[in-house]
């Protein structure tokens, strides 16, 4: 792990993102955004798109194959559907952040966990509200990043969704190598222990070159 000595009071950007909230934000090429895990076991689905053109946007498949691994941690590249870089991961405390779990939505947690919880709130349904700001719809979300989301790979192939590894105050930090837009959802979910049962804060930084 990585754990930078960054002046908290040097951010040009700073905001507690309440539990089970969408949020989004530019970050500019040569900035870094930290997200930070403020009382531990809380998934941060993520997707970040080239603010340029957002038809560019994050790749979980290109990312994973051109790092040989399925976890995000120091040093991945998030890798664009063009094949450019978007960020590097380059400060993280907590280690494996999952890309391939994908988010919840209405859909699956109803196969999941049964019809009572269909109109459940989830990170699609945050990500169709974020994206609507930024003239995006529902057909732009993508494969993204989950963020402290503790998900093993079984030895049949399949993926395990178990309690969190992060603590409070864990973080991880991205540099842009292009001008962004950074999306998240604080993940809403419930019914599994992605977040503990209980979804909590956020907060994201950003600071400039």
């Amino acid at each position: 792990m990585t754990i930078p000595n960054r002046d908290i009071s040097a951010a040009i950007y700073d905001f507690t993102v309440p539990a089970l909230r969408p949020w989004s934000h530019e970050v500019k090429k040569g900035q870094v955004l930290r997200i930070v895990d403020l009382e531990g076991c809380q998934a941060v689905d993520t997707l970040f798109y080239s603010k340029a053109d957002p038809s560019e946007r994050y790749s979980a498949q290109d990312t994973v194959r051109a790092q040989g691994s399925p976890y995000i941690t120091v040093g991945t590249k998030l890798i664009s559907n063009e094949g450019n870089v978007l960020g590097i991961v380059i400060a993280d405390t907590s280690g494996n952040h999952d890309t391939s779990a994908g988010a919840c939505s209405a859909e699956a947690n109803t196969v999941r966990f049964g019809y009572e919880t269909r109109y459940m709130h989830s990170c699609r349904d945050n990500f169709v509200m974020e994206l609507s700001r930024h003239g995006l719809t529902k057909r732009d979300i993508v494969s993204n990043i989950n963020f402290f989301m503790n998900v093993p790979v079984e030895e049949d192939g399949t993926l395990a969704i178990v309690d969190g590894i992060s603590r409070p105050g864990d973080y991880v930090e991205i540099r842009a190598e292009m001008d962004l837009l950074c999306v998240i959802s604080n993940c809403p979910q419930v019914n599994n222990p992605c977040n503990g049962f209980n979804p909590t804060p956020i907060r994201t930084l950003i600071w400039d070159a």
